[in-house]
């Protein structure tokens, strides 16, 4: 999430001032929850939406909310099933874990390895374990971004009601005991350095043992800023450490999750094309073992996403849909496949691949372009494991840079289908090499989006990939024609919305100059999509601000299906965001639908988040086709009919969603391709671990519409 980090950072440097900062906007405690209880203080307006109400359940309303960048282990790695006898699969219950998060018995299943690769990128290469995990470095600001817009520059937090007024201006997603956190949490430290908050089993940053490491302490406190792992497709794959002979019952598909400090440290967010840094060190990146942390439960951190589990549906075999990032996900979540590099009139084109001179990557080799967007992720020539071309883009991002600032790199496409292709000879020969060998599901010729770009289309419906203007964005995918779930809707008459955080402010500003607009483009899955955005009804019936979405659930006048996108300021993302922010986002959600009866008895709330960001998870990973799946992320269901407190164990991923909306209003699959032909999974002893593989749930095992 490059591109809202970076805007994070304009708010701070041209709002240096409260006054300056307001002109522009002119123009944890949580209660005990009682969904199914609540009292009510005036009753909903009913609107008829077609075939909303045509159910297979008594659901009639499902909003997915989807935060950032955060493991399962991550967040739930001490959690305790609230029943004795339910079960859950984390640091805990595997004894890696003691509950007050000091290594356990097991503490060695967690061993992470570093490893040699110098000439072709390798899954697997040839490893040796850490005895000493590589530096816990800083991330994120040293004082809060709204803190330092309100002109406080120094300090770790500046709450007062000034401030808080701000705020409140700036983000209207949070409950009003969280605006606090807008303003807390600096590290008050620079950044990229060993990071003096962090102690575990007796070692600081730079000594700690060579697993997962507990993040908060005395020092370290829930509510921080927290550095950012690298979340790429190729680095992804390479931190699994996947091996075909390594498939057996207790590893299930062979993925040994034992290079992931290794990954941030020789590479991390990838080269662009430019030659590696002089000096090269496990700390370069700016990474070090960030991948390696994770909160405690037990000890009080992630509370109201402990009190969602403990009272409905948590998920503990749940994935992100793709190796790699954002965009890469939020295509799973709404197209159950991924996007390609096309003509913007649905026929595939080979993206540009120019040459970059990695020791002047902003001087075109050419003359012309240094655009390189196929990635290449084998070794830089006299490196281990700098990939050649591989990152989120060189150069200012504007169609109109020259040189020596012209763009560069950008590696983000593949041509999965040729395995030819760098990269992607080691992935086809996993997936080829498994007892029941995974297609690939890469098509001929088409180059697949992995990562991070910019949709096709801005949000006024003009086409963004073919704008020159100076202040455009120069690493975006052309326009496409391929179905999502939002296109099945349409064709049923079944009523839906994408709620982005900031839409409102955002439709006016399409290159995203005004520095309090973090609304996240990238996120927005129909944004890319032909058949919406080049018409102006279909804009306005399906895309809408979150500010919609609370009146919506106030009046009952709620569509059937709702996607919901928090900001970059709330969205939990590490070093822009926080977790507890997050929590603030969902609490407000589920509270204003708490308070609607008719909501309340037929909405289902779907919590997830939308990739693991890079941290470490020991949960199984299933490969379904040649993008993924990827790590485990967190996922609870609140619902009158998911109350409870049970643990769900079936194999799901973000196509698991769209299945959920298929089976509840009786769809069918999206294309001939799309993950949702894949068949809900089959288990024989291990819960886990499906045997009919590649196999993903619809999600209804997470519910009991008997009560």
């Amino acid at each position: 999430m490059q591109t809202r980090v970076a805007r994070l950072k304009r708010l701070c440097r041209q709002f240096s001032s409260l006054a300056g900062l307001a002109a522009v906007l002119c123009n944890t405690a949580a209660p005990t929850l009682a969904f199914a209880q609540a009292e009510i203080a005036h009753a909903p307006i009913e609107v008829s939406h077609g075939r909303d109400t045509a159910t297979r359940t008594p659901i009639k309303h499902v909003i997915v909310i989807i935060g950032e960048n955060r493991t399962f282990d991550h967040v739930f790695a001490t959690y305790k099933p609230r029943h004795q006898g339910d079960k859950v699969l984390n640091l805990l219950s595997r004894h890696i874990v003691n509950e007050d998060g000091t290594p356990g018995p097991n503490y060695g299943l967690s061993l992470q390895y570093e490893a040699q690769d110098t000439d072709v990128y390798r899954m697997n290469p040839f490893k040796a374990p850490y005895s000493v995990l590589p530096p816990a470095l800083t991330g994120g600001p040293a004082t809060p971004a709204v803190c330092q817009a309100a002109g406080v520059t120094t300090g770790t937090s500046c709450v007062n009601p000034t401030t808080l007024a701000l705020a409140k201006s700036v983000e209207n997603g949070l409950p009003d005991d969280y605006y606090q956190y807008l303003l807390t949490g600096g590290t008050g430290q620079a950044g990229k350095v060993p990071d003096t908050r962090v102690s575990y089993a007796g070692h600081d940053a730079t000594h700690l043992p060579p697993g997962p490491y507990q993040l908060t302490n005395a020092n370290y406190p829930y509510d921080a800023y927290a550095a950012s792992p690298v979340h790429r497709f190729f680095q992804m794959w390479q931190q699994l450490d996947c091996d075909a002979a390594a498939v057996d019952r207790a590893n299930g598909f062979g993925c040994l999750n034992d290079l992931f400090p290794w990954v941030e440290v020789s590479v991390g967010a990838g080269s662009n094309g430019k030659g590696q840094p002089g000096g090269f060190n496990n700390t370069t990146t700016g990474e070090g073992s960030t991948s390696m942390g994770f909160f405690n439960m037990l000890q009080g951190d992630a509370p109201y996403l402990k009190e969602l589990a403990d009272s409905f549906t948590l998920a503990d075999n749940y994935h992100q849909g793709a190796q790699g990032g954002t965009g890469a996900n939020h295509f799973v979540l709404g197209y159950a496949d991924l996007l390609w590099f096309s003509d913007g009139k649905g026929s595939p084109l080979v993206p540009p691949n120019n040459p970059v001179d990695p020791k002047n990557p902003g001087t075109p080799p050419n003359g012309v372009s240094a655009l390189s967007e196929i990635e290449n992720p084998n070794p830089q020539p006299g490196t281990n494991n700098y990939y050649i071309e591989d990152g989120y883009g060189g150069g200012s991002g504007s169609p109109t840079a020259v040189a020596p600032h012209a763009n560069y790199g950008g590696g983000s496409y593949v041509n999965c289908a040729d395995p030819a292709q760098p990269g992607v000879s080691a992935v086809l020969t996993y997936l080829n090499a498994l007892p029941n060998p995974v297609p690939s599901r890469c098509d001929a010729g088409h180059y697949y989006l992995l990562n991070n770009y910019n949709p096709g289309y801005f949000g006024d419906g003009s086409n963004a990939y073919t704008d020159t203007d100076s202040n455009n964005y120069v690493y975006t995918i052309p326009p496409t024609k391929v179905r999502h779930v939002g296109d099945a809707l349409n064709d049923k008459k079944i009523s839906w919305a994408y709620y982005g955080d900031q839409w409102n402010l955002y439709v006016n500003d399409k290159y995203q100059l005004n520095p309090a607009d973090a609304y996240c483009n990238i996120c927005n899955w129909a944004q890319f999509s032909t058949s919406i955005m080049t018409d102006p009804a279909q804009r306005a019936a399906h895309l809408k601000d979150t500010t919609d979405l609370y009146a919506a659930l106030q009046s009952g006048n709620l569509p059937a299906v709702s996607y919901v996108k928090p900001s970059g300021l709330v969205d939990g993302h590490p070093a822009s965001s926080k977790l507890n922010l997050y929590e603030g986002f969902v609490k407000k959600i589920v509270d204003l639908a708490k308070a609607n009866p008719q909501l309340r008895n037929d909405t289902a709330i779907f919590v997830t988040f939308d990739e693991g960001g890079g941290y470490w998870d020991s949960g199984y990973v299933q490969p379904v086709d040649f993008f993924g799946d990827g790590t485990r992320v967190p996922m609870i269901v609140v619902s009158k009919y998911s109350q409870g407190g049970h643990v769900a164990h079936s194999y799901t991923d973000h196509a698991s969603i769209v299945k959920f909306i298929e089976a509840n209003w009786g769809l069918a699959p999206l294309t001939n391709r799309s993950r949702d032909n894949l068949p809900n999974p089959l288990t024989d002893g291990n819960p886990y671990i499906p045997v009919n593989a590649p196999a993903i749930g619809d999600m209804m095992d997470m519910f009991n519409f008997d009560r």
